[in-house]
């Protein structure tokens, strides 16, 4: 809704003050940076991949933003780096290399306001404590909504929101929700008390 993919029918949604159904769909999204569980990744170099972020970056700020958030390591070590091209959905690289690349596509992009949705959903924990630390870096200095069930994603977050049913249940840091012991505390411990 954020993005006005779907138009709320009651209600308003407001950006930096602005209710979004005054604002011009492409400047919304263009303010909007996205990146979800499963990426896509066309046929084109690893360059051309990363430069549909935003059409008119540089080479020199597409490899600054992928050294940012940590995927200029594994991009070097491909057959031509950054030259590198890529059948389809990336389908020679593993899951939590194709999450990097989406991950700096929006590095490219730069945007004031990100959405991590369920952006470490599909790939291994070990995996991604590497990813972790490049969305790490993608939400420094912007407003970040991060939709997770793997809590470890949001516990650096300044406000987490649990939500129940479509209904806001519990809203804090993670300490204090922790402290609170209610439905954040059960899912992050796994403490279930039995009903």
């Amino acid at each position: 809704m954020i993005n006005r993919f779907y138009d709320i029918e009651d209600g308003k949604i407001r950006y930096d003050g602005i209710n979004i159904n005054k604002i011009k769909k492409n400047d919304l999204r263009h303010s909007l940076g996205i990146v979800l569980q499963d990426t896509n990744l066309f046929t084109g170099t690893v360059m051309d991949n990363l430069r549909f972020g935003r059409l008119d970056a540089t080479d020199a700020e597409i490899i600054d933003a992928a050294t940012k958030v940590g995927a200029d390591g594994f991009i070097m070590l491909l057959p031509q780096g950054y030259q590198t091209v890529l059948s389809g959905d990336g389908s020679g690289l593993s899951q939590g290399q194709r999450q990097l690349l989406s991950i700096a596509r929006a590095a490219v992009a730069n945007p004031p306001v990100m959405i991590l949705d369920e952006a470490t959903a599909s790939i291994d924990t070990r995996t991604e404590a590497i990813v972790q630390k490049g969305m790490d870096k993608l939400m420094e200095g912007r407003t970040v909504f991060v939709i997770a069930h793997r809590l470890s994603t949001v516990r650096n977050s300044n406000a987490i929101i649990v939500l129940d049913q479509g209904q806001i249940i519990e809203r804090g840091t993670h300490e204090s929700l922790i402290a609170e012991k209610g439905k954040y505390y059960q899912l992050y411990t796994g403490a279930f008390e039995l009903e």
